[in-house]
């Protein structure tokens, strides 16, 4: 038995080596010590996997592993030499061809240079002479500009009304509204959007009103979550936005597996998922970007690195250049992106949508938008930061920056501004009152939803539930439903 085990194993590896040439060194005058001159090996043409016959695929080749790999992502055009060769010898190895050096060299843990930020519009609200951008009309710039001025208007809002214990909890997006607002202006309604907590401007955009943002922080029965959420954990199939979850990062392998349904469904849309620079340093991040490139899903990923996770300073987040350099480690292309100038963001995301869809690729955009409002009202920001902090960067207001510019092309002007606020401030006034005197779910709400028929488990908790309710009546407000 053990004699033809044995004879087996060595027929595997022979077969291996002949289809792979692993380990096979060849020879190749194609690289030499000048550090001006870099050998690209050509790629094979594109071949195709066969998924009706599994056992065609049990054995690649590494040539043909390659070519799918570069001809998908371009990474074999796109790979800058980190080192030079001083040899002609390579190591056919799976994944594609290593050269080999005689020098032991490590690579630098960070370049000299910063990767650069892209910006169109200038902090006085001008284009920037030469810059690429993709334009915006008047109607898309003027929906832009007003959904962030109303999404400033319902923090303000709905943080005073937490401070007058009006409702439990709330975050704001102060000095991040450009981002979520100006990116979900680049998507379209088809695209998956899956949060994390600070994008209420991307689901203000998609048309959800302003009684349903006041419905579901007050937790009652008109909430689409039936209150089973706390404040700020939004959510809408009807505009294809996942419902928030306040554990950080969960929601980015998600988006990859519903980018990757999208791409077997042959779907004319992606998924884009919202995350803040703490994010990165969940492993739902790197397992996340790994996934898609390696599925080659339609995902776009938006780091909102805001200088800020709750109290924890960027510089104790990041020993690399931000997020964005993490991408190109897992294959993904990346780019950043002044998050505070609306026309970059929408622009590179109307870029990223374009080219996560055709090429079948995934997506890192780092929008850089400093978090001037304290992380929520559970925190207190001036016990880690200074107050002429965020003085100065509530100086860089990314909506003042729009302003500025639509009011250049002659698409607005004060009188707009006066009749906006107004409006805007008396629908959330009337939204808020409509909230507080709807009724509150029922405590049946508490376990439906999960399963078709509730199992005796849950119905025993339910029943125990409703004894201590009536047990203790003044520990439950008055409109409580039993």
């Amino acid at each position: 038995m053990l004699t033809v085990m044995a004879k087996n194993s060595r027929n595997v590896v022979a077969q291996m080596k002949s289809k792979m040439g692993l380990l096979s060194i060849i020879n190749r005058s194609s690289c030499n010590s000048s550090a001006n001159h870099h050998h690209r090996i050509p790629l094979m043409a594109p071949l195709a996997r066969d998924f009706k016959t599994p056992a065609s695929n049990s054995l690649y080749s590494t040539t043909l592993f390659t070519a799918r790999r570069f001809h998908s992502i371009k990474a074999g055009k796109q790979s800058d030499s980190l080192h030079t060769c001083d040899s002609n010898q390579f190591l056919d190895f799976p994944g594609g061809k290593v050269a080999f050096t005689h020098e032991m060299m490590f690579i630098s843990e960070s370049s000299e240079e910063r990767v650069p930020c892209y910006q169109v519009l200038d902090d006085n609200g001008q284009l920037i002479t030469g810059s690429s951008f993709v334009r915006v009309s008047e109607e898309v710039a003027k929906k832009m500009y007003t959904d962030m001025v109303t999404l400033q208007i319902m923090d303000n809002i709905f943080y005073e009304a937490q401070r007058q214990g009006r409702i439990s909890f709330y975050a704001t997006s102060v000095g991040e509204e450009a981002v979520t607002v100006a990116s979900a202006a680049a998507l379209t309604a088809d695209d998956f959007i899956f949060p994390q907590y600070r994008e209420p401007g991307a689901l203000l955009w998609r048309g959800f009103s302003l009684q349903e943002f006041a419905n579901q922080c007050f937790g009652n029965k008109a909430d689409h979550g039936r209150g089973r959420q706390m404040p700020i954990h939004y959510g809408s199939n009807k505009h294809n936005y996942f419902t928030v979850a306040a554990t950080i990062a969960t929601q980015l392998p998600h988006a990859v597996g519903a980018a990757y349904s999208l791409k077997m469904d042959g779907k004319d849309a992606c998924s884009v998922t919202y995350f803040g620079d703490g994010g990165t340093s969940e492993g739902d991040f790197h397992a996340a970007l790994n996934f898609s490139a390696v599925m080659e899903a339609p995902v776009i990923f938006i780091c909102r690195n805001n200088g800020w996770a709750i109290s924890t300073p960027i510089s104790d987040q990041f020993r690399s250049d931000g997020a964005v350099v993490r991408g190109r480690a897992y294959g993904v292309r990346s780019i950043r992106v002044d998050g505070n100038d609306a026309l970059a963001m929408y622009s590179a995301v109307h870029a990223a949508r374009k080219m996560a869809i055709g090429e079948q690729r995934p997506i890192l955009i780092e929008a850089l938008s400093y978090r001037v409002g304290h992380h929520s009202t559970s925190d207190d920001s001036t016990k880690y930061r200074s107050s002429s902090e965020i003085e100065w960067w509530s100086a860089q207001d990314p909506v003042t920056r729009l302003r500025k510019w639509i009011e250049f092309n002659g698409w607005w002007n004060d009188e707009d501004e006066s009749e906006l606020k107004s409006n805007v401030k008396k629908q959330m006034v009337h939204a808020i009152q409509i909230a507080e005197k709807t009724e509150k779910p029922s405590v049946a709400d508490l376990f439906t939803d999960v399963y078709d028929v509730t199992p005796s488990n849950l119905r025993e908790q339910e029943n125990r539930l409703r004894e201590t309710i009536q047990r203790h009546p003044q520990d439950y407000t008055p409109d409580f439903s039993v």
